[in-house]
This record gives C-alpha cells, sequence and structure tokens, in this order.
C-alpha cells in the first residue's frame, strides 16, 4: 500500500493518541472527518493500522520486572522453530517475542511480578525443552523508553 502525506500525518497523530476524534484530525492535517475516517478505514483493512489498544504500565498491575532473554535452540528445523515461536508467542508473561540472526535464535521480552514467577517461567518454556540450548536473562533496571511507534516520515 502507498501512503501518502496525509495517510502519514494521520498515522502520526493516532500513534499518540488512537481515541483523536476524526474531526481534530481532519483539522490538524486540512481534511475533512469523512476523509479521516475513509483513509484510516483503509489503512485498517490493509493491514497499515494492525490494533487499536491501551498501553497499559506494567508496574501499575503489579508486573514491575521487565526481563530480557536471548535463547539459543539446538535445532533449527523449520517445524522447530515454528513450535518455538507458537510455545513463546502463547506464554502470556512474554510481552514480544523475535526470532533473530546472530548467536541467540530468539530475544523475548518478559514481564513478571516477582523473580520466582521468571524462575517458573524459565523451567516451563526452558527447562522444559529439549531444543533450546542456552538462555542469557538480562533484568532491566529502568525503563527509559518503551513503545511501538513507527517513524512516519516517508
Amino acid at each position: 500500500m502507498r501512503l501518502d502525506a496525509f495517510d502519514r500525518k494521520i498515522l502520526a497523530i493516532l500513534q499518540q493518541d488512537n481515541t483523536t476524534p476524526q474531526r481534530t484530525i481532519g483539522e490538524a492535517v486540512n481534511l475533512s472527518a469523512p476523509a479521516v475516517q475513509r483513509r484510516i478505514k483503509r489503512m485498517t483493512e490493509e493491514g497499515v493500522i494492525r490494533a487499536n489498544v491501551a498501553v497499559v504500565d506494567p508496574v501499575a498491575l503489579g508486573q514491575s520486572i521487565t526481563i530480557f532473554v536471548e535463547v539459543e535452540v539446538i535445532s533449527e528445523t523449520a517445524a522447530q522453530i515454528e513450535a518455538a515461536k507458537r510455545e513463546f508467542a502463547a506464554a502470556p508473561e512474554i510481552q514480544q517475542c523475535y526470532y533473530v540472526t546472530g548467536e541467540a535464535d530468539f530475544i523475548l521480552v518478559v514481564v513478571v511480578p516477582a523473580m520466582a514467577d521468571y524462575e517458573a517461567l524459565t523451567r516451563r518454556l526452558f527447562f522444559g525443552n529439549n531444543n533450546v540450548k542456552r538462555f542469557r536473562t538480562f533484568v532491566a533496571m529502568d525503563r527509559v523508553k518503551v513503545g511501538l511507534g513507527v517513524p512516519v516520515e516517508g
């Protein structure tokens, strides 16, 4: 899908606050509210806008520990990689999962209320998995910048 300058301006606003009224967006980008609505609908249908969600502070829900985990697998057959992707995606503690190049095969972002919860996760996903060769854990000391915003300059 080709995005024009109007689409990019709309996306910049929605990434800051997706509850911004379409009339307000229209005023900011010099389009009518119906034109903004059509563009948002098209970008949603074509998958540019993937979701409309609330960003929740993990600490407010008692999930105060953020952990980054490098996971190295033994065998990288397509079936085993897909199985690992499914297993990691299904774990509610895993906020993000990336299949990567380099020494590690996966990088995980995990949020848990306590280290005991992370230990339980490691027993379930890593020690209980015959295809996990090793994993390394990095505990975040501070959440300096967290977000999923994508630069919209074209």
